[in-house]
């Protein structure tokens, strides 16, 4: 009975969490095999095929007969908690934050990306004047609670409880009918070929349409997050308008980000 119950859990995965967990065991074993994967799941082998198909597109994995092998150059990263998140290189994004929020003047309509870098340009935003701000981010918008200055907008839809973000078609659709002077975008992974990408199918198609209705779009990330692939793209690195980071960059990203006409700037580590 407790096997069945189980393989109906797994049967209910979507897409997204399936191909999540085949990263994961791809990590953890170096291999993976399409008729085990089939059976975990209890899917299809041709489905399991697509999912290997796609994680090597993505550089995450390398097909191999029966399976495939974890793609060693490109580091998949696995989502941790908000708390987590918060509690790594604080004072970093406190650095990035304060270089970030002296971009916003009064009139501006800024869009702040769900996250803990995003949260922390929020808390620094209490005493700008006639700002318009829109967040998918429930922890950006608490932060920006004593900001009396600032227009709260809310994207609103669904809620992920583990990025405190929303998501959907409710909050796809609340930013059609906005134009936004800027957008902060948090980054989980950026790559000069494969573009920033995120861990959640969800907000990535979220992520895309801020990048649709804001005129210049702004990365905040400390250097840890460069020459890393998460599972769902955003957009090219092509599109980005600037990024904001720390000294610790590598040449060649710091190089790569520049050729391709973007604007760098660092912040001591």
């Amino acid at each position: 009975m407790h096997n069945s119950d189980s393989a109906t859990d797994k049967r209910i995965l979507g897409t997204s969490e399936r191909r999540e967990q085949i990263i994961q065991r791809l990590r953890q074993q170096g291999s993976v095999q399409v008729n085990d994967l089939s059976a975990f799941f209890s899917v299809s082998t041709v489905t399991i095929r697509n999912d290997l198909a796609f994680l090597e597109k993505q550089g995450i994995a390398v097909r191999a007969y029966g399976g495939a092998l974890v793609c060693e150059p490109v580091n998949p990263v696995l989502e941790p908690s908000v708390e987590d998140k918060s509690s790594l290189n604080t004072s970093l994004k406190r650095s990035i934050a304060r270089i970030a929020v002296e971009l916003i003047k009064p009139g501006h309509r800024v869009i702040l990306d769900s996250g803990t870098t995003t949260y922390e340009i929020a808390r620094l935003m209490r005493q700008h004047k006639e700002v318009i701000a829109m967040t998918n981010g429930m922890n950006v918008a608490n932060a920006l609670l004593e900001a009396e200055g600032v227009e709260l907008l809310m994207t609103g839809g669904h809620l992920r409880r583990q990025s405190l973000s929303f998501y959907g078609d409710q909050a796809d659709q609340s930013l059609q009918n906005y134009h936004f002077d800027m957008l902060f975008l948090g980054v989980d992974a950026i790559d000069l070929e494969r573009g920033i990408s995120t861990h959640n199918e969800d907000e990535a198609r979220l992520n895309r349409r801020m990048c649709e209705v804001a005129e210049r779009i702004i990365a905040v990330t400390d250097s840890s997050k460069f020459n890393r692939s998460s599972l769902h793209k955003i957009i090219d690195i092509q599109r980005i308008h600037m990024v904001i980071t720390d000294s610790d960059i590598s040449a060649e990203s710091f190089e790569g980000l520049r050729k391709s006409g973007i604007k760098v700037v660092l912040v001591e580590k």
